[in-house]
């Protein structure tokens, strides 16, 4: 029997096909979530896939959304390949950088993003690597140093690293998931994992396993939440859970991977948006007003000196003359207030 989620508490359970949404304990259910990329996997009711489901923010086999033309929904960079059960960030090999993007921008107050994966390869514990990423940033299709793609970024990154970089550490257990969140005044730090602009964590040993691994970011009322279902028992565990996340709309989702001399394959599934219906109070409404940069309450992010534009030929052009005009003036009225003031000399010895 297929089996779909429902949510209870803070905990995913899982049920059969054709039953209704149950009430949760701390209110109505939200959504209703689907799973996976396979036929099996269908939410509790048929009505409410279109409902929730964002079909031009999500990605499915068979994939036909992805490549370059106008037309589609989602688009490869470097070496990133589309094959019939996955998309391949990064295949084990060195040196290899790959990533998936949205075309289409994200205006949805409160949304949900499902992310089946797998990481596997050759490589032994801590001989692989590095890991990838998931993005809701402002900017899309910019290669760069952190999983794949730029530093400075503006928007949410959430990182699944699978290398730890940091070898005086002991405390923390890798593959590791983090989340982080910048103005573009950040820059992630290799060298400490990320450990120093990071909001949360969870240790996820997520390589090499038989079973599917989900990772699930939610973003509702401001509050930023990261499950996995990596164990094989359907079932959610916490991971990060943050309030006071601010993120503005607009932005784009993508993935990306980067491989060095350690390597993996970073294989994406699925991906799956869903937008979350949610009541607000007259107060909530005021307080969740749009934002134009992200930030986190609580935490003070560096202010972002924004690069003054050059001036275009027209502009230059024109700010030259107005000052020569100006120039001109104030030389005239100086030569009349001169002259002014030699004629009254004049008198005084008359």
């Amino acid at each position: 029997m297929a089996l779909v989620p429902r949510f209870s508490g803070r905990r995913w359970l899982w049920q059969g096909p054709g039953t209704r949404p149950v009430r949760a304990g701390f209110g109505t259910l939200l959504l209703l979530l689907l799973l996976g990329s396979g036929p099996g996997l269908r939410p509790a009711g048929a009505d409410q896939t279109d409902e929730y489901l964002k079909r031009e923010h999500s990605l499915s086999k068979p994939y036909q959304g992805v490549g370059t033309s106008s037309s589609s929904l989602w688009t490869l960079m470097g070496n990133a390949m589309v094959m019939t059960q996955y998309i391949r960030l990064t295949p084990d090999m060195q040196s290899k950088q790959g990533a998936l993007w949205n075309r289409v921008p994200c205006y949805l107050r409160d949304w949900e993003l499902q992310v089946h994966f797998k990481i596997h390869g050759q490589g032994k514990k801590n001989l692989n690597g590095d890991g990838f990423a998931i993005w809701y940033t402002k900017d899309r299709m910019q290669p760069g140093p952190v999983f794949g793609s730029k530093d400075n970024f503006v928007g949410l990154g959430v990182f699944v690293d699978t290398y730890p970089n940091e070898e005086k550490q002991q405390e923390r257990v890798f593959p590791y998931v983090s989340a982080m969140v910048s103005n573009g005044s950040l820059s992630y730090d290799h060298e400490r994992d990320g450990r120093p602009t990071e909001l949360g964590g969870c240790t996820a040993m997520v390589r090499n396993l038989n079973h599917d691994t989900f990772l699930v970011i939610r973003y509702v009322k401001r509050r930023l939440t990261i499950m996995l279902d990596i164990d094989g028992k359907h079932e959610w565990r916490d991971c990060i859970d943050v309030p006071g996340v601010r993120l503005p709309r607009g932005y784009f989702f993508g993935t990306s991977s980067v491989t060095g001399d350690l390597s993996d394959n970073h294989d994406i599934i699925s991906l799956k948006l869903f937008e979350l219906t949610v009541e607000r109070t007259p107060e909530e409404e005021k307080l969740h007003r749009d934002v134009f940069l992200p930030s986190v309450d609580n935490m003070k992010l560096p202010e972002v000196t924004l690069p003054m534009e050059p001036l275009s030929g027209l502009a230059l052009f024109l700010i030259v003359f107005f000052s020569l005009v100006a120039a001109v003036f104030a030389l005239v009225i100086g030569i009349i207030v001169y002259n002014k003031w030699q004629d009254q000399s004049r008198k005084r010895f008359y």
